[in-house]
């Protein structure tokens, strides 16, 4: 599935936008402050209901409007069209449409095109502490294994609700051995959640050094899972949980489980997060993401849209090349924004198409012979 179309309206600093990415990769250029992240931003929000910036979606709206709203016209290989829209309003529900039809979540249409995202600030999924990677890492799995995504709504769930039995049983209003049937629902799901998401991180070792070896990342790049429990099955989980009741009642909340776990980032045996320098930081997490459209490409049978938000300009050339060279050899549809074009090697080619911003208020629509219009 990929994207023919994005209308936006009165999306951040645009008015109206109208654009037909290419079926390969997409260069959006302009100068600083023109509204090319806000560009990538909206056709995130068009696919997903969500912005990729913001928690507080306020901000989409431009200044002085009312609402706004994103449009995506999709197409598959065998031709057929679908349509998404996403129309936002603060204070009022968001109105999500799938071909038409009101829908509670665009993440739950089939025909939605999966889409991963870079953006400058990312890094702190390197930097940050471990609550964004096991989220990005749930995400991965949700992506890969759709029949999975309930597995860990389900161990929050249960989580949620022996935290708050815990409170009461700190205040004496029930008894310890109450936690027991809560221990064991937890303990269930959460060996099923910790197994999804080794599973995948094992079939992202490979890509992931690989990615990173091409992509100029000094010395082996490795990925690796850190789960918080190592129990065999839900029962050594629950002895677990039980050992460590008396620190829980202590703190008041669930300290030991799988919503401890972490993925490491590693250079040479080294944390990227601590001893990466901010260009390896930057390298992992574009290896990451190249590694994750792999496999996704593999468990789907297409790749994500891959959006890539002044990604070049902290590489240099070879690295420039590096890329370039891997978007175009796995295919499907990339989208990056810079403002130079010479920064992406390739891009006067006559199968990328090239969008010109200017003005932070309207985009020329895109001339697929590589020509800007």
């Amino acid at each position: 599935m990929r994207v023919t179309r994005l209308r936006l309206r009165d999306f951040r600093t645009y008015t109206t936008a109208d654009v037909a990415p290419g079926a390969g990769l997409t260069v959006v250029h302009g100068p600083n402050g023109a509204g090319k992240t806000n560009l990538l931003e909206g056709l995130y929000f068009g696919c997903t209901g969500r912005s990729c910036r913001t928690a507080n979606e306020r901000e989409v709206v431009r200044f002085g409007a009312k609402a706004a709203r994103a449009e995506v016209d999709l197409a598959d290989e065998e031709g057929a069209t679908h349509a998404l829209a996403v129309g936002y309003a603060p204070g009022e529900v968001k109105r999500l449409l799938a071909d038409g039809a009101p829908v509670e979540r665009l993440l739950d249409v089939g025909f939605r095109p999966l889409v991963s995202i870079f953006l400058p600030d990312r890094l702190e999924l390197v930097k940050g502490p471990p609550a964004l990677r096991r989220g990005h890492l749930d995400q991965v799995v949700a992506a890969a294994r759709p029949a999975r995504a309930a597995t860990r709504r389900a161990y929050a769930r249960a989580l949620a609700q022996r935290n708050a039995l815990l409170a009461r049983v700190r205040a004496g209003s029930v008894p310890r051995d109450a936690l027991g049937a809560w221990d064991l629902e937890l303990a269930r799901h959460g060996i099923a959640l910790r197994d999804d998401r080794a599973t995948v991180v094992a079939d992202l070792v490979a890509p992931f050094a690989a990615a990173a070896r091409e992509l100029g990342l000094r010395g082996d790049a490795e990925l690796r899972f850190r789960p918080r429990s190592r129990a065999g099955d839900a029962q050594a989980l629950v002895a677990e949980l039980r050992e460590r009741l008396d620190s829980d009642l202590e703190r008041g909340f669930t300290g030991h489980g799988p919503h401890r776990d972490d993925l490491a980032l590693l250079r040479e045996g080294r944390q990227l997060r601590t001893y990466g320098s901010r260009g390896e930081q930057r390298l992992g997490l574009l290896a990451l993401l190249l590694a994750e459209r792999e496999v996704l490409r593999a468990a789907r049978g297409h790749p994500p849209l891959l959006l890539l938000d002044d990604v070049m300009s902290e590489l240099d050339s070879d690295r420039r090349a590096a890329l370039a060279l891997r978007l175009a050899r796995d295919g499907g549809q990339s989208v990056i924004t810079t403002t130079d074009v010479a920064h992406v090697p390739g891009a006067g080619n006559a199968d990328v198409a090239r969008v010109a911003v200017r003005d932070g208020a309207a985009v020329t629509v895109a001339a697929v012979q590589g020509r800007a219009a």
